[in-house]
């Protein structure tokens, strides 16, 4: 079984470059928000990971920041590794998407009530999380899906790589369903985001049910 990272999410505050989830990047050498291919606006923030806080102490890139393209209008191919609607951006590292220098960008939230009125809004999320070391464990002979990282990737439609022309690892894994804010991974969909061996690349991908 190999080592993971589950993920507990928690109400403590967050320490600037540390593993978070909403808020905004805290960017380590500069700002490179991603945009949408399709409508040029920046792709929501969802999280940033502290790579040797998860046993990556070897690899030029130390933060990882997770984007996904969500707005008001339906944008297709947010599921894809490069369908220019997602990505991955290392620092230190070369990253190849297009991108613009924002400072308050749209980032994760949860849908709370509002005082007289029956509709919902949009409250911005920010929260830290507790790393609890574990190792894949499996239910009726099939791993459990459940929200860490590193470890190894349970599809929910069959083995999906980023390429064949590197070696992926998981980065992370992160079920839409078991988390504290709105993600749009599609119908009871999962996350999966991938670092090549060498930590020079990283790419996201999600599968749905």
């Amino acid at each position: 079984m190999k080592k993971n990272f589950e993920i507990e999410f928690a109400e403590e505050k967050t320490q600037k470059g540390k593993t978070k989830f909403g808020g905004q990047p805290d960017w380590l050498t500069k700002n490179e928000w991603p945009l949408s291919l399709e409508t040029g606006e920046p792709m929501r923030f969802i999280c940033q990971i502290d790579l040797a806080e998860i046993g990556y102490d070897n690899h030029v890139a130390k933060i990882a920041y997770l984007f996904m393209t969500d707005g008001e209008e339906f944008v297709d191919g947010t599921w894809e590794p490069d369908g220019g609607e997602n990505a991955i951006i290392l620092q230190p590292g070369h990253n190849t998407v297009k991108t613009r220098e924002v400072h308050d960008g749209p980032t994760l939230y949860v849908m709370v009530e509002q005082p007289d009125r029956e509709t919902l809004a949009p409250q911005p999320f920010e929260g830290s999380v507790n790393l609890i070391p574990s190792v894949d464990k499996e239910t009726d002979g099939d791993l459990e899906i459940v929200n860490k990282f590193r470890g190894e990737p349970v599809f929910l439609q069959g083995d999906e790589y980023p390429s064949d022309d590197e070696t992926w690892e998981l980065l992370i894994q992160l079920d839409s369903t078991n988390v504290p804010f709105y993600v749009n991974f599609g119908d009871a969909g999962v996350g999966y985001g991938f670092i090549s061996r060498d930590g020079r690349k990283a790419k996201f991908l999600w599968q749905c049910t």
